[in-house]
């Protein structure tokens, strides 16, 4: 678990966008509620239905503007769904990033290229870091340090756990035992889940400095704004990492503008698609900022690729769960903590759809 919530099984939900051509795309969706955001799915599929595949762009703003109200939107005069509900945003921004990535997947089949080769990236191999260091149900350290090890042991060169979720001293244990595990040459990433208030991580920031993390993410509470990451920022050496729970770039604007943060987190699998994690991308450079996508690897080192200068790594799991391990006939993997891409037009993935029915929720 995390020191916001329990994590008892893993799930995804897979979007398959079909041509005319004859040409597929697979998406992937991290979200829940499951049901919900797959109803969203097939209503918006049905609004993009016959338009061109390959203009992503046009296809994203059509989407997006259906959360908006417009002349006459909400007697649907215009033959498009009226306003679509406010309370739904999350799930609806999922589903319009998981027919996003599908169509990327299919932009790259028809160039017959891979995807970081149409954005004009090099065949590079991407840093990975692995991500462990769960809370056990009775919330005690037992086997965090063993495990962090195990991913140095592995050939990762940075490792991240998660913290937050106890006292004070307990939070800054945490990191000590991490740190000690892992060595002086590894870098250690501390994710604390949006658990403190302003003052609180200002103290962990400041105890914890002398174990030389690389970054603090996450470390403020879900409704703290860019101000308050900016004062934090002032007040520790220690960079801030945030923005993986944004729905779209315009929050992730005010983020990166206020110069709080170093490390944006942006996720195509949970919010919006590749098509806005470009533009976040793109405005992150400008602004001195580094990209490191939250999970998903296999796809987002595709976006690490096209932009070396502004890019840290991606995210992975460093004990993968079954599901990321069986789903797949073919993706990219991961060696000595490093994702390796290869020339596979698209995304570079086959979906193992035998398993996928097996363990169909």
């Amino acid at each position: 678990m995390t020191a916001h919530e329990p994590m008892r099984g893993v799930s995804v939900i897979l979007v398959e966008v079909t041509t005319d051509a004859g040409l597929s795309g697979i998406g992937q969706i991290h979200g829940a509620p499951l049901k919900d955001i797959c109803d969203w799915v097939g209503r918006l599929g049905e609004v993009v239905i016959g338009m061109n595949p390959l203009e992503h762009v046009v296809i994203w703003d059509k989407l997006f503007a259906l959360t908006c109200p417009r002349p006459g939107g909400f007697l649907a005069q215009d033959a498009l769904p009226p306003p679509l509900p406010r309370a739904a945003r999350p799930q609806i921004t999922a589903a319009i990033g998981g027919i996003d990535l599908a169509l990327w997947d299919i932009k790259g089949k028809a160039a017959g290229m891979p995807v970081f080769r149409l954005l004009g990236g090099e065949n590079r191999p991407v840093l990975a870091y692995a991500t462990g260091g769960y809370y056990r149900d009775d919330g005690q350290p037992d086997g965090m340090a063993e495990e962090v090890a195990s991913f140095v042991a592995k050939g990762y060169r940075a490792v991240k756990i998660k913290d937050g979720g106890g006292t004070l001293v307990e939070d800054i244990e945490r990191a000590r035992l991490a740190r000690e595990a892992i060595g002086r040459d590894t870098l250690l990433l501390l994710d604390c889940t949006a658990a403190y208030e302003l003052d609180t991580a200002i103290a962990f920031s400041r105890a914890v400095e002398r174990y030389e993390p690389f970054w603090f993410e996450e470390p403020l509470r879900w409704y703290l704004q860019p101000a308050d990451f900016r004062r934090l920022a002032a007040a520790t050496t220690i960079p801030l990492a945030h923005c993986e729970r944004d729905l779209h770039r315009f929050t992730v604007r005010d983020v990166i503008v206020s110069g709080g943060v170093r490390y944006v987190q942006f996720d195509s699998t949970r919010h919006s698609g590749f098509t806005e994690s470009l533009r976040i991308a793109a405005l992150a450079e400008q602004h001195g900022v580094k990209i490191s996508p939250h999970q998903v690897p296999e796809l987002h080192a595709h976006l690490c690729a096209a932009f070396p200068g502004a890019s840290f790594g991606v995210e992975s799991n460093g004990v993968p769960d079954p599901l990321w391990s069986g789903m797949y006939k073919r993706r990219a993997q991961i060696r000595d903590g490093y994702v390796h891409l290869d020339e596979t037009p698209g995304f570079g993935i086959e979906i193992d759809w035998d398993f996928i029915t097996r363990h169909a929720a």
